[in-house]
């Protein structure tokens, strides 16, 4: 069973109807025919909601939570494995902290990552990626 990451980008890029909406809505309905298993890092769910928190209100934020509760998607909180991962990433390579997490969940669980994030081009020997 194939398996992927989502980041905050592919997050807002399904929510928000923009350029790697198809992909990640292919994606999803993969998960959905229990094709894939998809995972997001508490810390990318949270960019996520914090960024439409404050570019279109509370209201935004909430449909976006509650349209991803709709899908099987798995939130990973973020351990001491994953944080340790993501630290290493974040020391070797020009990345945010919060997109350390989503390369560290890939790597943890291996997993392809589903991103339009030009940032993560330093790790695509270390992770596989799927651009958006």
């Amino acid at each position: 069973m194939k398996k992927y990451v989502l980041d905050s980008y592919a997050l807002l890029a399904y929510a928000e109807g923009e350029q790697g909406q198809d992909t990640v809505i292919e994606i999803l309905g993969k998960a959905l025919d229990h094709k894939a298993e998809i995972f997001v890092s508490i810390i990318n769910w949270g960019e996520m909601y914090y960024i439409a928190l404050r570019e279109g209100g509370e209201n935004r934020a909430e449909l976006y939570r509650t349209t991803l509760l709709k899908y099987p998607i798995t939130i990973f909180d973020a351990d001491a494995e994953i944080t340790q991962q993501a630290a290493k990433f974040k020391a070797f390579h020009k990345i945010s902290y919060a997109d350390a997490f989503a390369a560290s969940l890939a790597k943890l669980k291996k997993a392809e990552l589903v991103t339009g994030d030009k940032e993560f081009k330093s790790l695509d020997k270390e992770i596989k990626i799927v651009w958006v």
